[in-house]
């Protein structure tokens, strides 16, 4: 595989065992059913110190046996926020998306952001959540979620800010400057979208129920989480206005 090739996708992998394998050869397949050829898979699979997760081997075996794969494979230094920006250091395409990795987004969604940026002028595309099975509780937090965000964020034209796969070209990608380490770098993204003017599309997508074993990682702890990180967030923007 060439140095830069045309589509970068972010898998972010962590704790997601053996439904990589299935994810991957679905993203794959996609992809070269749609003629999308020139790609590179992104999958990041950090680990905690003294842990047992099998991810960061199997991400290193499937790196092994296709060159278009590079496996992100560090010692945690944060979450999810950590993990995504490994990986958008590690993407080397002309356009980039992020995914997570645990099925619960269908991979036919990467095919549908990435032709809908490249053939219009938006400067980020992303999904939206139409339809889900994630259950009651995910759906009350995420709609609590995104109802106050609007109301700190009102210029961010956004219905789902947490929705992925969120894809932008490389040089818009390069105008950001992403700090998050934790749950909240999907709202980050959109933040700064938004102070850099960018025009953002947003295209339907249904919510699958959560595969893993472990259930989702999203929780009452993380929404206070997000809470907090709003009003810093939304201080700092007041900040940069006055300045």
């Amino acid at each position: 595989m060439h140095q830069r090739p045309e589509y970068s996708i972010v898998v972010l992998c962590y704790g997601s065992g053996d439904l990589v394998y299935g994810f991957v050869n679905e993203a794959i397949k996609c992809l070269l059913a749609n003629k999308i050829h020139d790609y590179q898979l992104v999958l990041v699979g950090n680990y905690f110190k003294n842990s047992n997760d099998l991810t960061p081997e199997i991400l290193k075996t499937l790196a092994k046996n296709n060159p278009r794969i590079t496996a992100v494979t560090k010692q945690k230094r944060g979450m999810m926020g950590w993990d995504m920006r490994a990986g958008l250091t590690a993407a080397t395409g002309k356009y980039i998306s992020v995914i997570d990795g645990d099925g619960q987004m269908p991979v036919e969604d990467l095919v549908t952001v990435y032709k809908q940026l490249v053939n219009s002028d938006y400067d980020l595309v992303k999904t939206f959540r139409t339809t889900r099975e994630d259950g009651a509780s995910r759906k009350i937090i995420s709609s609590a979620f995104n109802v106050i965000f609007r109301l700190l964020f009102p210029s961010v034209k956004s219905k789902d800010i947490n929705s992925k796969p969120k894809i932008f070209s490389r040089a818009n990608y390069e105008k950001l400057n992403l700090r998050s380490d934790d749950w909240f770098i999907d709202a980050e993204i959109m933040i700064q979208a938004g102070r850099l003017g960018f025009t953002i599309g947003e295209v339907p997508t249904h919510f699958r129920a959560a595969t893993r074993g472990d259930g989702s990682f999203i929780n009452a702890f993380t929404f206070l989480e997000f809470m907090n990180n709003l009003m810093k967030f939304r201080i700092k923007e007041f900040w940069k206005k006055k300045r």
